[in-house]
């Protein structure tokens, strides 16, 4: 599974806002790496940021 696969999934499975720190530990991922997947998921608009520093799923 790529990374931001597993980013979106570590979202979804969540049910509620997460910063990239939390989205780093419960995945296992390095924190850098999640960062990068959430500018990639932002530009998609696959998730949003509900309020600074905190990303969910685009409902």
């Amino acid at each position: 599974m790529e990374t931001i696969e597993k980013v979106l999934k570590t979202l979804a499975e969540a049910g509620r806002p997460m910063k990239a720190g939390e989205i780093a530990e419960v995945s296992g991922i390095d924190k850098k790496d999640v960062d990068n997947a959430i500018k990639k998921l932002k530009k998609d608009e696959k998730i949003t940021s509900p309020k600074v520093c905190y990303y969910e799923p685009k409902k």
